[in-house]
């Protein structure tokens, strides 16, 4: 698993997720990492947020499968609402995306140094480094858990990660 960018801010951490949409994976991703974040006791040092490449569904909520998928996980899929990506993105500390498309349209607005925090969220899966996230919205409900599954892995490898960068002891504001 790659190591997570140094921070940019000492004792705080910024995590970009980026999809198409932001309806599907990006916030599928972003409230599993936002729960496990919390559940580790890193909320108040970590922020996640969400966004998509694509403007079609800004101020929606997240797609009704991807939803009904994470609260039938225990998750509160209720807050999401779809944003865009935009260059000021970049100044997360990492920015994740979900497949090769994502990464090519994120990277192409990135300065070098930018770019170098820009990364497949499955760069961190443990079971499939480097894979992509299938984009689940034009099949059935089997590709949101299989979306799920990935997402969950690589966020306690997210987390894991984290706890690497900001040590417990480290409770800068």
């Amino acid at each position: 698993m790659p190591d997570l960018p140094p921070p940019r801010t000492e004792g705080r951490y910024r995590i970009a997720l980026v999809c198409l949409g932001n309806i599907c994976r990006s916030p599928m991703a972003d409230v599993v990492l936002s729960a496990r974040v919390a559940q580790a006791g890193l909320a108040d040092r970590v922020d996640v947020r969400s966004s998509g490449t694509g403007d079609w569904h800004v101020g929606h909520p997240m797609d009704e499968r991807a939803a009904a998928t994470l609260t039938a996980a225990g998750y509160d899929a209720s807050r999401h609402r779809a944003q865009q990506f935009d260059r000021g993105w970049l100044d997360d500390d990492l920015v994740l995306v979900m497949d090769e498309s994502n990464l090519r349209d994120v990277v192409s607005t990135a300065s070098t140094t930018e770019g170098a925090r820009v990364r497949l969220f499955r760069d961190f899966d443990p079971v499939d480094p480097g894979g992509e996230v299938p984009d689940p919205y034009y099949g059935g409900a089997s590709g949101f858990e299989e979306v799920l599954a990935m997402v969950e892995r690589t966020a306690a490898a997210l987390v894991a990660a984290l706890h690497q960068v900001l040590p417990v002891g480290d409770r800068t504001p």
